[in-house]
């Protein structure tokens, strides 16, 4: 749930950071933070 909540925050920070991101790269970034998140998951074992 702690991964999860960061993924969320640094998905938000991304859309509030960058608003002239083009919805191709406000996906593109949501799915790389989504592998780093499962690789965090992996190497701490949650």
């Amino acid at each position: 749930m702690v991964i999860y909540i960061n993924w969320l925050i640094c998905v938000c920070a991304w859309n509030y950071g960058v608003p002239q991101a083009t919805p191709f790269e406000d996906v593109l970034v949501a799915v790389i933070l989504s592998f780093v998140s499962m690789g965090l998951k992996k190497y701490l074992k949650l």
